[in-house]
Parts: C-alpha cells; structure tokens; sequence
C-alpha cells in the first residue's frame, strides 16, 4: 500500500519551494531590521524599502475616518475639560 500513489513529486517539490522561499524572506527582513538598529543609515533604507514590499496599501477612505475619530476625540477632550477655579 502505497500512501504517496494519489500524489504526485512535483506538488510536494512546488510546496518545499514555496515553504523555503517564504522563509528565506522572513529570515532577509529579520536581519534587515537588525541591520537598520546599528545604524541610521540601515534605519532610513529600511524606511525606504518597506512600503514597497508592503502588499496591501491604506485606502483613502480609511485615512479620511482615522482623522475623523481622532478629531472627533478631541473634541471630547476638549468638553471633558474641567476648568480650574481660583479660590
């Protein structure tokens, strides 16, 4: 009986290649942020390069209601404020 008849070598060779690739990308931005805390250089590249291998970018429709909630809190700050009275 032979547990591997239904599946073929080039999946599980496509799947290996992907695993490692993965961890091949995980292990060059780990020693890039390590590289970007020693120096202020590597800090500014870093700084450069992420947005580009960012995958999903902010839309403008969730900025717009993050400044939203943040203005509306400070209004709220603002009406909780309690004035000092001078006695």
């Amino acid at each position: 009986m032979d547990l591997l008849s239904g599946a073929k070598i080039e999946s599980f060779f496509n799947y290996f290649l992907l695993v490692c690739f993965a961890v091949f990308v995980v292990q060059i931005l780990y020693w890039l942020v390590l590289w970007s805390k020693k120096m202020s250089k590597g800090a500014l590249i870093f700084l450069t390069i992420f947005p580009v291998i960012s995958i999903f970018p902010i839309p403008h429709q969730e900025i717009k209601k993050i400044e939203n909630i943040k203005q509306e809190h400070i209004k709220k700050k603002e009406e909780n404020a309690v004035p000092l009275d001078d006695e």
